[in-house]
């Protein structure tokens, strides 16, 4: 055979294209509705409409195609659904801009002709996010893709929210919500993310409604007091003891305020006297239910203040503290300003100032909802992995709020609400209400509002899947087998589908769920623009290759552990694609046919070893997929593919294979090279799907696509068990032995073309046999002219040594080596090697180089001075060990 059958090197791209444009063809990835073979099945956590491809894209995705292509390996009914997420707020944001580029606005156009222009914008642009995921060689099943605003999704989303409204689930009230000023839109709690800043505590004076001194009350939002409507201290304040006031005047308002008792002040913080806003705090808002406070909305949903304000009134928020904190001192009502550290809220998308502000909202009362999905979790129906997240699970879900589902957008899932003018009724309904159900008025106009985007979310597993109707394909993929996504959207969206599952299919979404870490860069840092540290995916795909890439990211997914990514690390696992591309090349070469069965019983030792070490990896990979341990998976492959087989069994079968050892053994070496590489492709797949099919491609005695090939089971093929302890123990020691004598060769200097004289002592006879029978093999690898084993006895001559298990190895130095003129180089190295540590030492020592040089210039001098060590020890030990053979 010639070596044209793989090209000299591997060029990833043209090979990605080609063949996954040819899985795609033969509908490699598509699930059957109905099969007798055991369903597995994975709903992709869809990407927004608005996204392109970023590492944490790449890692999710990575880790499901991992999982579906090893299951379908074991030819099982594989559904990996996908789809993308209409995402309201991100993608209303991205169209709003591209018309105010246009010079118009969504007012300008009015809401339909919007709605129309966000459609026109998904079909241009919506797609190139599942364009990405097939470059990274997602196997999803591309013709059930779905959309969360697609006409079956819209139908599950009205089903739902009608159900849950008559189930008195969904209901419309009062209340503080978290309002973004820039979107113009209610967020829910998960929706804003807290950051702490630098900020101020303000003290204020109220002072006593009978004008006789006052009280200090502290906040960081001064402009708020504007909307008190009471001062809280706690009764078990002592410092309030004794006060007998009973109400005080509104500073800046002259308004007069009672003064309430509630256990919920905090007597630690400030004064212990707490203002009462319930139209803007949520804590406030729950006691003036308490104490059936009025609530005096200041801020409008513009940031600017209201007429309630006062002379404040149309400033914005925050030159309404600035202007409020002047008017105070004026009048001497501001005891004091302390600098405080304290977590400020920002909308999630924008990044603006959360405002707490009273609104009428749709909600979704949860606590019902939520013992169902704790009791799942509690009863091990649903298992999360890892385990170590179980615990905030439960913490969030004992503590949950309801949610606030309504948002003040325009794209999204209108709220199927309609509002009689007549007589005010709501009527919420499946379609369009002809009439009002109360008076029988046509005058109905449907609510404005949309819903969450995570409420069309968090039906994905069931709604995909043709819910409301009893589809086939949910009667055979539902419950799904596992979701894998991020531990961030743990409450977003993992513990809602759990809520919407039990309750709409009375039965969980999905058995285990798979968090995976956060990724970092090299140092531990959080990726973000502005360090300038992010990854991005697809550059690394141009540079390295897909396969490169993924095996990065599925050898760093170790569970409970942030995952630390770099290109130095993708260029490692490029050159292990480029190791299993030339080792693959190389055994093409002598493989003319394919074969079924192998007699295992007389075959020689390293084949022996082989075959068993290929039969434990194979178990290991599968095990560790099977437990979500895809590091695992990843490392036990690459140690197998390098260290092993390519390393050891390939340059072990080269006598046999060019004819030095006979015919006999030419034909067995062939067999068992063949068998090993084909399951190496195989188990191999998953992870690295390109390189494998390309190379099985070409395998004499392949059929179709490494894809729907059978995991593999060495004992299936051979007329013998296949593990093989003994021959592992025999084969350990003589790679133990060959990698001594190579250690020899390298500490010594010794050019690879000189061939050795070794003598091997022992006195087990088990062990002397074995290296007998093996010496053709250890004279090929460790590149010896003659090698002798005998009983212990007397240490040659001028001989370098080395302990082995049972046995002293002596490589003969005599005539191979000057001693002298060897130490001298030695010496000059050392002296050499030594004046510049004792440059760095000085550096390191220097208070000033410490505390000035940025931190990395600091950290490469370290690992220099440490290089440095390693290398005058090594340098140090070969000159000790001439002076040992010497003397």
């Amino acid at each position: 055979m010639s070596s044209d059958k793989l090209e000299k090197g591997y060029e990833p791209h043209a090979v990605e294209k080609r063949w996954y444009d040819y899985w795609q063809k033969e509908g490699l990835f598509k699930a059957e509705d109905k099969s007798s073979n055991p369903a597995y099945s994975i709903v992709i956590p869809p990407p927004n409409v608005t996204g392109v491809l970023h590492i944490g894209h790449a890692l999710v995705n990575t880790l499901q195609d991992i999982l579906c292509r090893y299951h379908r390996l074991k030819g099982e009914n594989v559904l990996w659904m996908p789809g993308t997420d209409h995402a309201g707020i991100a993608t209303q944001n991205v169209v709003e801009r591209k018309l105010a580029e246009e010079g118009t606005d969504r007012h300008q156009l009015g809401r339909e002709k919007f709605i129309e222009a966000v459609w026109e914008w998904r079909e241009k642009y919506g797609s190139a996010i599942i364009n990405q995921l097939k470059r990274l060689g997602a196997s999803c099943d591309w013709d059930r893709e779905r959309f969360t605003m697609d006409e079956g999704l819209s139908l599950a989303v009205r089903k739902v929210f009608v159900q849950l409204y008559e189930e008195g689930l969904i209901y419309k009230g009062d209340y503080i919500i978290n309002w973004c000023c820039r979107c113009h839109t209610a967020l829910s709690d998960l929706e804003v993310e807290h950051e702490d800043l630098d900020g101020h505590l303000y003290h204020i004076r109220y002072p006593f409604a009978d004008g006789d001194g006052h009280m200090v009350v502290a906040t960081t939002r001064p402009e708020t007091m504007l909307g008190d409507t009471a001062v809280a201290i706690n009764p078990e304040d002592e410092r309030y003891r004794d006060l007998t006031k009973a109400s005080v005047i509104l500073p800046l308002m002259d308004r007069e305020i009672p003064i309430i008792k509630d256990t919920y002040v905090d007597t630690e913080f400030g004064t212990g006297a707490l203002k009462v806003t319930p139209a803007h705090d949520p804590n406030d808002f729950d006691i003036g239910n308490r104490h059936n406070l009025d609530r005096v909305k200041v801020i409008g949903e513009d940031g600017r203040m209201t007429d309630e304000a006062g002379k404040f009134k149309d400033l914005e928020r925050f030159e309404c503290r600035k202007a409020l904190v002047k008017a105070l001192k004026s009048k001497g009502l501001l005891e004091k300003i302390e600098p405080l550290r304290h977590g400020v809220g920002h909308c999630y998308r924008c990044k603006t100032v959360v405002e707490p502000n009273l609104s009428k909202q749709w909600f979704v009362k949860v606590k019902p909802l939520a013992e169902k999905a704790i009791e799942s979790v509690k009863t091990g129906k649903i298992r999360i992995v890892p385990d170590m997240w179980t615990k905030t699970f439960y913490d969030w879900m004992y503590n949950i709020k309801d949610w606030c589902i309504s948002r003040q957008i325009w794209w999204g899932h209108q709220i199927p609400a309609w509002t009689c003018t007549a007589c005010n009724q709501v009527v919420v309904a499946m379609e369009t209400p002809a009439a009002c159900t109360a008076c029988q008025s046509t005058d109905l106009v449907q609510e404005t509002d949309v819903l969450d985007t995570w409420f069309s979310s968090a039906l994905w597993p069931f709604s995909t899947m043709g819910w409301p109707e009893k589809t086939p394909l949910l009667g055979t993929f539902y419950p799904t087998s596992v979701l894998v996504t991020g531990f961030d959207i743990l409450f977003f969206w993992v513990a809602r589908m759990m809520m919407m599952g039990l309750h709409f299919m009375k039965e969980v979404p999905f058995t285990d769920v798979f968090l995976h870490a956060l990724l970092r860069d090299e140092e531990g840092q959080k990726m973000s623009k502005s360090k300038g540290n992010v990854v991005d995916p697809l550059d690394i795909i141009e540079k390295y290759g897909t396969d490169a890439l993924r095996f990065t990211l599925a050898a760093f997914t170790a569970q409970g552990r942030d995952i630390k990514m770099s290109e130095k690390r993708v260029e490692g696992y490029r050159n292990f694609i480029n190791k299993l591309w030339n080792a693959a090349r190389f055994s093409l070469m002598h493989l003319d046919r394919g074969y079924d069965h192998l007699d295992n019983a007389t075959i020689s030792l390293p084949n022996k070893w082989i075959l068993s070490r290929l039969t434990q990896v194979c178990q290991k990979v599968a095990e560790a997929l099977d437990n979500y341990k895809f590091n695992d998976a990843a490392n036990a492959a690459y140690q197998f593919v390098w260290h092993e087989f390519c390393d050891w069994y390939v340059e072990a079968a080269k006598p046999a294979l060019y004819d030095k050892l006979g015919n006999d053994q030419k034909e067995e070496t062939k067999k068992v090279l063949w068998f090993v590489l084909r399951d190496i492709l195989v188990f191999l797949h998953p992870i690295a799907p390109f390189v494998t099919e390309e190379i099985w491609q070409k395998l004499p005695g392949s059929q179709g696509s490494v894809s729907k090939a059978i995991y593999p089971d060495p004992d299936s093929y051979c007329s013998s068990p296949v593990l093989d302890e003994v021959a592992e123990k025999r084969m350990s020691m003589i790679s133990q032995i060959i990698s001594s004598i190579r250690n020899i060769r390298g500490e010594m200097n010794i050019s690879p073309s000189i061939e050795l004289e070794v003598i091997i002592q022992s006195d087990n006879g088990e062990s002397k046999s074995v290296l007998r029978q093996q010496e053709k093999l250890i004279c090929t690898l460790a590149r010896l002219k003659t090698l002798r084993t005998e009983a212990p006895g007397k240490k040659p001559r001028t001989a370098a040594t080395a302990v082995v298990e049972d046995a002293t190895v002596f490589v003969s130095l005599e005539g191979i080596i000057d001693f002298a003129r060897e130490s001298e180089r030695l010496n000059k190295e050392i002296n050499k090697v030594g004046k510049e540590m004792a440059g760095l030492t000085r550096k390191l020592n220097n208070e000033d180089f410490l505390k000035k040089a940025p931190g990395d210039v600091v950290e490469k001098v370290k690992q220099k001075h440490e290089t440095m060590m390693e290398k005058e020890h090594k340098l140090q030990a070969t000159l000790d060990r001439i002076s040992r053979i010497q003397a």
